[in-house]
């Protein structure tokens, strides 16, 4: 074909999309001569540059400030039909509110981290959010947290209630399904894990499951189908373990009016 080593990586990376042009002869190639087969892949090569050109997270002024981990992160999350967060220390990206999400993203501004590249981040954030919400109904969601998260003010106690309450109204409406894990569980040993999502790609099949894992250094996404597996019983064991749903939400619900009650005393004073 001529390619660059470069062009071939970048190809099969999913780094870009390979054209029209560049297809056909490659069909001739690898002696693809079915007519039907040709046309259905030269469609689907065009729909593809179509969809990179469009992606929001695709432009350059977020390629610049985006990992690549969290750009397929943003592609898995829309075509995932199940996701699991277990999160130890904050609420999960899609699930924080605007307040929360800025509060979040001030903590690195003394780190090497530029104003602008926490704006985007940010941005991608929201945008994330708005897509995985609207996707709800049809995307199953389970989400579990360590109690600490829910004593964890960040923002603020003013921020902390709106994100608390944000979240308890996607519970009791049956959108998301929440589970704590409190401090006093007997399965504690079973929580030695650090924060990692799932994302189930068809419905009730763990075998296509993709993990994301995300380190205050790294993030990654890990295709492994073994490593996915092996979350995947975990996260379900210490869900099975947790307290109820309706324990979590009357444990949120509880948490709020203490929050509101501590609000109200400041004010006061």
């Amino acid at each position: 074909m001529e390619w660059s080593l470069s062009k071939i990586i970048r190809i099969e990376n999913g780094d870009v999309r390979i054209s029209p042009n560049d297809l056909r002869p490659l069909l001739t190639l690898l002696n693809v001569k079915d007519k039907t087969t040709v046309a259905d892949l030269l469609a689907f090569a065009k729909i593809a540059r179509t969809r990179q050109r469009t992606a929001w997270y695709q432009t350059p002024e977020f390629r610049s400030h985006i990992t690549d981990a969290s750009m397929r992160l943003i592609e898995y999350e829309i075509e995932a039909q199940e996701i699991r967060y277990y999160q130890m220390h904050f609420m999960p990206g899609p699930l924080q509110t605007a307040a929360y999400t800025a509060a979040n993203f001030a903590k690195f501004e003394d780190d090497e981290i530029s104003a602008a590249t926490r704006h985007h981040r940010a941005e991608a954030r929201d945008r994330r959010r708005q897509t995985v919400l609207s996707r709800l109904g049809d995307l199953r969601m389970y989400a579990l947290f360590d109690q600490s998260v829910f004593h964890r003010t960040l923002g603020g106690l003013e921020v902390f209630v709106e994100q608390l309450s944000f979240l308890l109204d996607l519970a009791v409406a049956g959108k998301v399904n929440v589970r704590m894990i409190p401090f006093d569980s007997p399965h504690a040993p079973l929580t030695n894990n650090a924060t990692f999502e799932l994302y189930t790609l068809r419905a009730g099949d763990p075998t296509s499951d993709v993990l994301y894992r995300e380190t205050g250094l790294v993030d990654e996404i890990v295709e492994d189908r073994e490593i996915a597996r092996k979350h995947h019983e975990r996260f379900d064991k210490i869900w099975r373990a947790s307290a109820t749903e309706e324990d979590t939400i009357d444990f949120m619900r509880n948490r709020i009016k203490e929050l509101e009650a501590h609000i109200r005393d400041r004010e006061s004073t």
